[in-house]
C-alpha cells in the first residue's frame, strides 16, 4: 500500500474520480475535498460511518453497481485516506492550504462544487457550527465559502451578487475561501477533543486490509464488514 501522507498525483485523482462517477448522485474529487475539509475544520468529529456513504449520494458503497472486488474498494479507501491527509497536514502545520478545483471545458476553476462539499460538511454538524455563525468577530471567514456555494442557488434570494460573477471576484473568492478554511481551522482548534487524522480516518480505513468479514467493520458502523463496507458486489 502507498504510503498514507503521499500525496494524490493526477493519475490518482482521475482514477478516484472515475470511481466516483459510477453514481449519478456522487460527489465529485472537488465537492469531495471541500467536504473533507469542513469535515477537519469542524468543533465536532464526524465518524467514517456517518459520512462515508453521503460521499455516494446515499448509495451504496461502490456506487449504484457496487465494488468490482475487495481490492478496488481498499483502493478506493487508500485514495481518500491520503487526499483526507493531503488537506489536514496544510491545517495543522500552519502551511498554505490551497483547495482542490476542477477547471471547466473553458479552463475556469470556478470553485462552485468545492463550495458546495464544504457546506454539506458544515450541515453534519449544524448546531455545533453555528457558534461560528454568531461570532460577528469571526464568521466573516465563511462569507466567501458561502458566496461560492450559492451562486447558483435556485432561490435567487440566497444568491450573493444580482449580476454574474466576474472572473477578478471569483479569483477572490476562492482566494478568499482558502485563507478562511485556515482561520476556521484555528478557531475551532482549541475547541474540539484533539483527535489525530490516524484516529478518525486512517487507522479505521487502513485496518480493514485485514479485517475479517465476519469482524465489525472499521468505520464503525455497528454491522459486521461483509454487510457494510466489505459488501461487495461483482460485476
Amino acid at each position: 500500500m502507498t504510503a498514507p501522507n503521499r500525496p494524490l498525483n493526477d493519475a490518482e485523482y482521475e482514477r478516484l474520480g472515475s470511481i466516483l462517477a459510477r453514481s449519478e448522485r456522487a460527489m465529485n474529487t472537488e465537492m469531495l475535498d471541500g467536504f473533507f475539509a469542513a469535515l477537519i475544520c469542524s468543533p465536532d468529529m464526524v465518524p467514517p460511518s456517518e459520512y462515508l456513504r453521503l460521499i455516494w449520494g446515499g448509495d451504496h458503497m461502490g456506487g449504484e453497481k457496487g465494488w468490482r472486488d475487495e481490492a478496488e474498494m481498499q483502493e478506493f479507501f487508500d485514495l481518500i485516506m491520503r487526499h483526507w491527509n493531503s488537506i489536514a497536514r496544510p491545517l495543522s502545520s500552519g502551511d498554505v492550504f490551497v483547495p482542490f478545483l476542477l477547471e471547466g471545458d473553458d479552463g475556469v476553476a470556478r470553485g462552485n462544487d468545492w463550495a458546495s462539499g464544504f457546506t454539506r460538511g458544515m450541515g453534519l454538524r449544524r448546531e455545533a457550527w453555528s457558534q461560528l455563525f454568531d461570532d460577528k468577530d469571526h464568521a466573516g471567514s465563511l462569507v466567501p465559502i458561502l458566496a461560492l456555494a450559492h451562486e447558483h442557488d435556485p432561490d435567487p434570494s440566497m444568491r450573493p451578487y444580482k449580476e454574474s460573477i466576474g472572473a477578478e471576484r471569483r479569483e477572490q473568492l476562492i482566494v478568499g475561501a482558502a485563507a478562511g478554511v485556515t482561520r476556521i481551522y484555528r478557531y475551532f482548534v482549541a475547541r474540539r477533543t484533539p483527535v489525530t487524522v490516524r484516529e478518525e480516518l486512517g487507522t479505521r480505513i487502513r485496518s480493514s486490509r485485514k479485517v475479517g468479514r465476519n469482524e465489525p467493520c472499521p468505520c464503525r458502523s455497528g454491522k459486521k464488514f461483509k454487510k457494510c463496507c466489505g459488501a461487495v458486489t461483482l460485476h
